[in-house]
């Protein structure tokens, strides 16, 4: 289990652009949001115990060893792209053509100890 030493906020800016902002502690944000909790059923034990904050989303793991945290906004909004977005065509496996030519190989009958004593 890593130790997350980065926590990060994404919101909507003014202009409609997203904004990420990076703290090295959980100390800024308890100054800016009120923790209404603990996270306590995360599926990333790093998390758990992390505090919860009104107006904000999460904790979620973003890659190794950040915390991220969004606006509702957002998380609607992520939410809703990610859900819309299509799925990479899969590529169907085929199998390798066969050639016309190819020698086959024999049927095997069961027979082939008779025919080499006759022989």
């Amino acid at each position: 289990m890593t130790q997350k030493n980065t926590y990060r906020v994404v919101a909507r800016g003014r202009d409609g652009a997203l904004q990420m902002r990076d703290y090295p502690s959980v100390d800024p944000l308890m100054d800016h949001y009120e923790q209404i909790g603990v996270d306590d059923c995360s599926t990333d034990l790093a998390l758990r115990g992390m505090p919860v904050f009104r107006g904000l989303i999460g904790p979620m793991p973003e890659g190794k060893d950040v915390v991220r945290y969004e606006t509702a906004d957002v998380f609607e909004t992520l939410t809703k792209e990610w859900g819309m977005s299509k799925p990479k065509k899969r590529r169907v496996r085929t199998r390798k053509p066969e050639r016309p030519n190819a020698a086959q190989p024999a049927a095997v009958t069961g027979h082939e100890e008779d025919a080499s004593i006759l022989s």
